[in-house]
Parts: structure tokens; C-alpha cells; sequence
């Protein structure tokens, strides 16, 4: 198992019996040259006050030999009602010039800014605690700011009377910080309620129709927005032309397809006919595998659930045939020794939405598949076996990470919700064992929320990409700190999954 199987700060917290507390580990991120930053904490009760000793903001090594014994210290005596703990001991630790609020691109410029920045924000302590020593604007920042949109926290200096295991035992009064209390607002949302937030900035704009606006189209669609929806098909449905020439447009024609489904529309039946015949020849032959696959493991998103729904809709079997045949031949191709899948054959690399797409697209394809198909079990059986793969690798927080089995790359918000949403259709269907994928779900539903703010800005959510040729170059991927049209349709969908709509 790559990452331990341990809970986390916010979203799986479980009161310790007797006077143990959990000891908990997680990886922040990384540094430039790609060196590790950890934190290692003491967990008691998800509603009790955080304390964070945060040391070597300056590069250097703590000056407080205390800070390296005292996690399993408070473990040893730490009980349900004291406050939890989390020590990060090396910050800096190739001692570079930082920057708060971090500006430029993460994670290639400010890198560890960026990382400290938003991972501290996305766990909302209490109370921070620094060496007195060159914090790079750090208090200031926090304390008159706020901290990754997510309020301010106290911050005082480390000292010989705040660093011992009595004065955490002593500090159970300690308040919630503005930044813990946003957080909890954020986490209290109910699916129905994060749904409909993000409906009201995401779906209003389909003249392109390609699948990232188009999921936040069909998350408008599924919350019951028909006519709003229909007037931004009426173009298409009246003739307005457009040329379904790459991957990214066969997957948006999931929203005719999802219309047709819905409310029996044949404008958008034919356009989704027209999308699904494509990957049969001039004569209705099928092709050895559906175009514009481009090698890459999108296709599995891209191609399949537009077939499977093509045949749901006409009960026409070549759908499901040519859908089996895709899945085959992309899975012949890409999947890896671990059972996770490369992007492409460019780079042996384990993208994170390199594999959100596959465990969404077999998720919705089989969804729609007859029970009586012959392939339907085992299209089942490659997505049970993929989310089985990916189990091990969800992080302490609950979120799948930018290259899934890289320790440190950046938690990655939309293949976390991809995932999400698998996950959740396999509950529902009886297809997953609840003892092993449902305490997941409830990690990664409550790791998303945290990461989703009221107006719909998204923390780590990774920039469209292509195929790359390196696992650097999928490692330096921009992590969207801001609106985002992808992220938003597919947070919006895994919401409305967990609403059971």
C-alpha cells in the first residue's frame, strides 16, 4: 500500500478509546526539487481546537528539540476531549525564499509557498505556532488576510511554555479560528445544497459543445433545469452547425445524449446518433475502436458512455458491442502493472484525471448496459478492479493525488470527484463492498466540500492536459486555485450523486 491507511484532520476523525489517541502522517507536497514535505499529527475528536507548530519557515533545522518528541508524546496521554496536534518540523526544507500570500503559478513558481499555503488553509487550524525567526510575511498575512479563502488564524511564537505536552493538555478552551469555523460551514452543506450553489455559476454557457461546460449542462439537466437547458440546445436543435473533430466534442455530445434520455427529444437523439455512428464506417461496420482516442485514457470517458447511451436510448446492441470494444482495446493499451492506468504510451505515468476519466466513464457506461449483455459484467469488472487500485492510493485527507501513486504530488480536486462519483453509482448499485469503499466515499465527498468554496472556487483543481512526455511535465501541471468550468461540472455531478438524484 503506497500511502498509510490513516485518518484524516477533518473527514474521518474516530474517538480514541482508553487514553490513546490516533497518530496520524500526511505529505503536504513538494519542493521544487521535488523533496518531500510532511506534517505528523495527534487526532482525538474532529470537533475539538487544532493546534499547528509550524517550524523551519526559514530553511534551517528547529532550534526546539522538543517538537521532534512530542506527537508520540501527546499520544501516549492525549484523550476524546483534548485538542488535536499537528507538527510540521521541516517546512522549508531546501531553506527558499518565500512568499505570503504565494503568487505565480503552482506548483513551479513559490512552490512551497503554494504548498504550505493552501494545505494549512484546507485544514483550518486553531492556533499556529512559529519560531520567531523570519516568517516571510507569514503571521502578517494569516492574521490580517485570511489564509486560502478561508479566514484568519491566531499565530504566536514558539516558546519554552507552549511546547510540551501540559500545555496542549491545558488547552481545551482553546475557540474555533475564523478559519476553522468557515470550514465547517463548508463541510455542513448537504450534496442538494453544494448542487445547486454551483448551478447557479456553472451551465450557463454550451456554444461550444464540448464535455467541460457540458457537465455542468447535464448537472443543470439532472436538478431538474429543462427549459434553461433546452434554450441553450435550441441553436442545435435549429441547425446551428458544428463539426464533432476531437474527443473533447464527442464527449460534449453526452448532453444531447442525456436530453434524448430524459425527455425523449429526437433533435438531440439524432445529434447524439450522429456523435455515436462515428465510430462505425461508411458501410455500419464497427471500427477497431472508436476515433479520436488519441492513445490516451480520456477515452474512456470521451467515447463509451456516448455509445452505451445511444444504445439505452434505441436498444440498438452495436452500441454495446462497439462500447465493449473500445473499452478493450484502450484498456489493452494503457493499463499497468498496478492496475492503474498510464495516460498515454508517451509517459508511464498515472495521471490523476488520466484515471478519474476511466473510473467515470465505466461507471456511466455500465450504468446503461443491460443486465442481460454479455460484456456487462465485464465492463463491471474492469471498474470494480480499477477502484480497487485506486483505494490504496487515496490520501489521509480523502483526496486522490496530480500523478495517483507519486508521494507529494498535489491533491487533485476533479479526479477526486470523477472518482467520487464511481464510487458512489457502485454503492448504490450493490456493485462495491460497502466496508471498503463507503467510509472512502464520505472522505473524499467531505475532502471535496472543504475544497469548494460558496462562490464556487476550487483549490488544486489541475489545467486541461494533453499527452505529456514526462512525469515531470504532469507533475509542473497548473493547480487551479479559482473558478473553473471543469471542476465545476464535475463537483457539481458527484453533489448530485451523493443527493441520490
Amino acid at each position: 500500500m503506497f500511502r498509510k491507511a490513516i485518518i484524516s484532520l477533518y473527514l474521518s476523525f474516530l474517538c480514541c478509546t482508553g487514553n490513546y489517541a490516533t497518530e496520524v502522517s500526511w505529505e503536504i507536497g513538494l519542493t521544487e526539487e521535488r523533496k518531500l514535505i510532511t506534517a505528523e499529527g495527534v487526532i482525538n475528536n474532529e470537533s475539538n481546537a487544532t493546534v499547528l507548530y509550524l517550524s523551519g519557515l526559514d530553511g534551517n533545522e528547529s532550534k526546539n528539540n522538543n517538537l521532534d518528541e512530542l506527537v508520540p508524546a501527546y499520544a501516549e496521554v492525549a484523550g476524546p476531549n483534548d485538542i488535536n496536534l499537528i507538527v510540521i518540523s521541516r517546512a522549508n526544507p531546501e531553506g527558499n525564499q518565500l512568499q505570503f500570500p504565494p503568487a505565480g503559478q503552482a506548483y513551479t513558481e513559490n512552490t512551497v509557498s503554494h504548498v504550505l499555503w493552501r494545505w494549512i488553509g484546507s485544514h483550518a487550524p486553531d492556533l499556529i505556532i512559529i519560531e520567531p525567526d523570519d516568517d516571510f510575511g507569514f503571521r502578517e498575512a494569516i492574521t490580517n488576510n485570511g489564509i486560502a479563502g478561508f479566514g484568519s488564524i491566531p499565530v504566536n511564537d514558539l516558546s519554552s511554555t507552549n511546547d510540551t505536552v501540559e500545555y496542549l493538555l491545558a488547552s481545551t478552551e482553546m475557540q474555533h479560528s475564523p478559519a476553522r469555523t468557515h470550514l465547517e460551514r463548508r463541510i455542513a452543506r448537504t450534496p442538494l445544497e453544494l448542487a445547486e450553489q454551483l448551478a447557479s455559476i456553472y451551465g450557463y454557457d454550451f456554444s461550444t459543445p464540448v464535455y467541460v461546460p457540458g457537465m455542468s449542462v447535464i448537472g443543470r439537466l439532472r436538478l431538474g433545469y429543462i427549459n434553461e437547458v433546452e434554450e441553450l440546445l435550441a441553436p442545435y436543435h435549429n441547425g446551428r452547425s458544428f463539426e464533432v473533430s476531437n474527443s473533447s466534442a464527442l464527449a460534449g455530445q453526452l448532453v444531447f445524449a442525456e436530453h434524448a434520455a430524459l425527455t425523449g427529444n429526437q433533435q438531440s437523439l439524432l445529434l447524439t446518433l450522429q456523435a455515436a455512428d462515428l465510430a462505425f464506417d461508411e458501410s455500419g461496420e464497427p471500427l477497431e475502436v472508436a476515433p479520436m482516442h488519441y492513445e490516451m485514457s480520456d477515452s474512456f470517458f470521451m467515447a463509451t458512455p456516448l455509445l452505451a447511451k445511444a444504445g439505452a436510448i434505441t436498444e440498438d446492441e452495436k452500441y454495446f458491442d462497439m462500447a465493449i470494444r473500445h473499452v478493450t482495446y484502450m484498456r489493452n493499451m494503457l493499463l499497468r502493472e498496478n492496475r492503474l492506468y498510464r495516460h498515454s504510451p508517451e509517459a508511464d505515468v498515472a495521471w490523476s484525471r488520466g484515471n478519474g476519466f476511466p473510473a467515470l466513464g465505466l461507471a456511466l457506461t455500465v450504468s446503461d448496459f443491460p443486465p442481460t449483455h454479455p460484456a456487462r459484467d465485464v465492463i463491471l469488472g474492469m471498474l470494480i478492479d480499477h477502484l480497487e487500485a485506486l483505494l490504496p492510493y487515496q490520501d489521509e485527507d480523502g483526496m486522490w493525488h496530480e500523478v495517483i501513486d507519486y508521494p507529494g504530488s498535489f491533491a487533485e480536486l476533479t479526479s477526486t470527484a470523477m472518482i467520487g462519483i464511481a464510487i458512489k453509482r457502485g454503492l448504490d448499485k450493490g456493485w462495491l463492498r460497502e466496508e471498503s469503499f463507503r467510509p472512502a466515499l464520505d472522505k473524499a465527498w467531505s475532502a471535496v466540500k472543504i475544497r469548494t468554496s460558496f462562490d464556487g472556487v476550487f483549490i488544486n483543481a489541475c489545467t486541461s492536459t494533453g499527452k505529456m512526455p514526462s512525469l515531470d511535465s504532469y507533475l509542473d501541471r497548473l493547480a487551479i486555485f479559482d473558478r473553473d468550468d471543469r471542476a465545476g461540472g464535475m463537483v457539481m455531478n458527484f453533489a448530485i450523486e451523493m443527493a441520490g438524484l
